[in-house]
């Protein structure tokens, strides 16, 4: 078991030593030993752990999420299917962003074909979608 500093854990994690040193403010990360110098030491469990927080950021969980995760992962009376279940209300969320950003793309694509170039911005289908009250541009972002 290593005795790491927090830059060396931050090397070797890929993060920055800010990254770390939030990630103990919010309990992400175990209380560190400390040396006798008064240095902050971690072990290679919490370069493990470093990787796990953000490999689970990538798949778009927030960081109260993976602090669930990380007590399943560590409670051995947990089962997978807690595991299965967060991960796909993830995906269902993610799911739901997508089609929101098709929404949102389908629209702005209708606004641009609108658009007649060189006409002034006073009868610019864009701008005015945007000034319209927020029913209209709600109810064009639902198709």
């Amino acid at each position: 078991m290593g005795r790491l500093t927090i830059g060396e854990l931050a090397r070797r994690a890929g993060v920055n030593r800010e990254t770390v040193r939030y990630y103990e403010r919010r309990r992400l990360l175990p209380r560190p030993t400390r040396a006798v110098t008064g240095y902050r030491l971690f072990s290679d469990d919490d370069v493990d752990r470093l990787r796990f927080i953000k490999q689970a950021q990538a798949l778009g969980f927030t960081l109260d999420e993976i602090a669930e995760l990380l007590d399943l992962r560590l409670g051995e009376r947990r089962s997978c299917d807690e595991v299965r279940a967060r991960a796909a209300r993830k995906l269902a969320d993610v799911e739901a962003k997508i089609a929101a950003l098709g929404r949102m793309r389908r629209t702005l694509g209708s606004l641009i074909a609108a658009c007649k170039a060189r006409q002034p911005t006073a009868f610019c289908p864009i701008l005015q979608s945007l000034e319209a009250d927020g029913s209209a541009n709600a109810k064009r972002l639902k198709r």
